[in-house]
């Protein structure tokens, strides 16, 4: 694709021009939302540091587990190794490589920045809670029962509860690890930038349903149901997670803390049904995609098991995995792309390039 003046369109531009002005206009709704209520716009932390910081970071490891094997491979002896670095490193880190990967990473964090604001924003703007209809709901599912007692009585409140909360913990690191990895282990640009998007289609997406059905969760409005449960890493999450929907309400501008509660829908289960669709749809390994397909069905069972979500959260959170799995397929795979931008892992643009697997609704 090229421009008025007969230039090609910087790679960056044509994968990310559009999921960016969208992430772009979700932060200044953000901002808007926070002048207009006057609540203060903070940076939320993630547990091994700021957004910021550990996904350049995650980007840098990745780098490296793709460069020391090629060196390692190549050099002839350890004095080699320096020289041969460099070699990989302009091999396969160019900087339009480099300015596409900046450019996911960029759409990525500004829609988590916004989405984890408005969600902490919920409580102020949204008085009303959906929690009564949504419990009505589950108990029509289970028959007069809560679905949580259930699946406790199915799967017990044993090893199954360490190995459930493991499931639910491990969806901290799986997002950054898995969009460092989309970015920069894939040799194509457009599957990395398909992920990326998708994943923030998922923080708008889910800010929308949050603020069309707030609620807090089963385990919030009605502790009992889980009083069976033996102390795993998920009760220690819920503590602080409403610790923190203490300290904000007592105070929003008094504390560094975010709002972290929402029940409807579940975010948990519509990004991991995104990472499995695009790995079936891109036809990943087949070990990978049953692995994918596995976390899903155990994280769908998790958050219902441990009362982060009502049953209907969980469909609901397959609908907006969907949705933004289609929307971030066009919006990164418009007709146009040159095949270069799409396949070369240095973005060399005139040099063919290796056949793509379309987007869903295109032909093979």
């Amino acid at each position: 694709m090229t421009n008025d003046t007969g230039h090609s369109r910087p790679a960056w531009r044509q994968l990310f021009g559009v999921p960016l002005a969208v992430t772009l206009s979700f932060g200044l709704l953000m901002v808007v939302t926070a002048i207009a209520a006057g609540l203060p716009i903070r940076d939320p932390d993630g547990f091994i540091g700021p957004s910021y910081v550990r996904l350049p970071l995650l980007i840098a490891i990745v780098m490296l587990a793709d460069v020391v094997p090629r060196v390692f491979v190549r050099s002839s002896g350890f004095r080699s190794w320096l020289r041969m670095s460099l070699a990989v490193l302009r091999e396969r880190w160019t900087g339009p490589r480099l300015a596409v990967i900046a450019a996911g990473l960029s759409c990525f964090y500004l829609a988590y920045v916004a989405y984890r604001n408005l969600k902490s924003f919920l409580p102020f703007l949204q008085e009303r809670l959906t929690d009564p209809m949504l419990a009505t709901i589950d108990s029509w599912v289970a028959y007069g029962a809560h679905p949580a007692n259930v699946l406790h009585a199915i799967l017990g409140t044993g090893i199954s509860a360490h190995i459930l909360s493991l499931v639910y913990m491990v969806y901290m690191l799986f997002v950054p690890i898995t969009l460092a990895a989309a970015l920069a282990w894939s040799n194509n640009l457009s599957r990395g930038a398909w992920y990326a998007t998708a994943l923030s289609f998922n923080w708008i997406l889910g800010t929308v349903t949050y603020y069309m059905l707030p609620a807090l969760g089963p385990i919030y409005v009605e502790s009992l149901p889980f009083a069976d449960l033996p102390r795993t890493a998920v009760t220690g999450l819920q503590e602080a997670l409403w610790g923190n929907r203490i300290e904000v309400l007592a105070g929003p501008h008094d504390t560094m803390s975010v709002h972290g509660i929402a029940a409807f829908a579940s975010l948990h289960v519509s990004v991991v049904f995104t990472a499995a669709l695009i790995a079936q749809l891109t036809r990943m390994p087949k070990p990978v995609r049953v692995i994918m397909w596995i976390y899903v069905a155990l994280t769908c069972l998790a958050t219902v098991y441990f009362g982060w979500h009502y049953v209907a959260d969980v469909p609901a959170g397959f609908a907006v995995g969907g949705l933004s799995v289609w929307l971030a397929a066009l919006a990164v795979r418009r007709t146009g792309i040159p095949q270069e931008v799409v396949s070369d892992p240095a973005v060399v643009v005139g040099q063919e390039a290796t056949p793509t697997t379309s987007p869903p609704g295109e032909r093979t």
